[in-house]
Parts: structure tokens; sequence; C-alpha cells
């Protein structure tokens, strides 16, 4: 009966007004890398556009999870991990909703891009990346808008947890 009082309370903290800021950050991540990934798929057709020296657009369709990790060719294995991204993604909820505010912008940035790749692994059955960023023969992975969010996100949160003390 206490597990069930305090999720409803849980439901209650989700819902609550001072929230509204930080899913509106989600949402406008979201929509900007789906803009960004449908403004690519719709224009590039798999070639490549050079913009400078040091990174071009190339679409590719990653299976894997950040940076083609975990790729692999069985339904099932792609599906298990699926399934695994969207409880970490519930968890990363979960953990927004009990965060002080200033954690909640950090968990914002990283469940707004987390949300964009899972929303391409459930529609296209890939995640479409794109920015490959390289100096002469050198290429890092190539990656996408949501990429950029969760990683700046992670970042900006191990700075806080281990730099910043309050």
């Amino acid at each position: 009966m206490n597990l069930l009082a305090n999720l409803n309370r849980r439901k209650n903290d989700f819902l609550k007004k001072g929230n509204i800021f930080y899913f509106m950050i989600m949402l406008a991540l979201f929509s900007l890398d789906r803009f960004s990934k449908s403004k690519i798929i719709n224009n590039f057709n798999e070639s490549t556009y050079y913009i400078n020296d040091f990174i071009n657009f190339d679409l590719i369709w990653n299976i894997g999870i950040g940076f083609g990790l975990l790729s692999s060719d069985s339904t099932l294995f792609y599906s298990i991990v699926t399934i695994i991204i969207g409880l970490v993604i519930l968890f990363l909820i979960f953990i927004f909703v009990i965060s002080e505010n200033i954690d909640k912008i950090i968990f914002s940035i990283i469940i707004g891009g987390a949300l964009g790749n899972f929303y391409d692994r459930i529609i296209y059955k890939a995640v479409p990346d794109f920015i490959d960023i390289h100096y002469n023969n050198f290429h890092w992975f190539t990656f996408n808008l949501a990429d950029i969010f969760i990683s700046i996100g992670i970042i900006i949160f191990i700075i806080r947890s281990f730099v910043i003390k309050y």
C-alpha cells in the first residue's frame, strides 16, 4: 500500500505546473533533432555533402547505440536493446521528477536527446546519423543532434556531480 501511495505522489510531482518549462526544453530539443533528421533524410539520400575541410553531412543508419556500439543484424538483439533503452529513459524521467530544479535542466537535455533517438529506433528501426567530423583521414564517429544533446547533458551532469559542490 505504501508503494502505491508513493507512486501516486510521484505522479502528482510529474504533473506539477513547475515542470512545464522543463517539458518544453525536452520538446524543443526533440523537435530540433527531428527537424534536422527529416531534412537530412529527405534531402541527402545517403550521399556525402561537404561543408568544409572538417565537417561533412553523410547519412548513415545506426542500428546500434551511441557511436554504433552493440550493432547487430539480429532483430531479437535489436529489440532487447531498444527495450532496455526505453527502460533507461523511464528511469531518467523518474530521476527528473525527484530532482532539484537545476538538475531538471540537465535531465531535460539528456531526455530530449534520448527521446529523439528512441523515436527513430521505433519508427525507422535505426537511427539516422549524419554529422561527420574529421581531420585529414581521421574521422570521428558519425552522430546527430540528439547525440550532441545527450553528450552535453552527461558532461554537465558529471561537472555538476563531481566538480561543483553544493
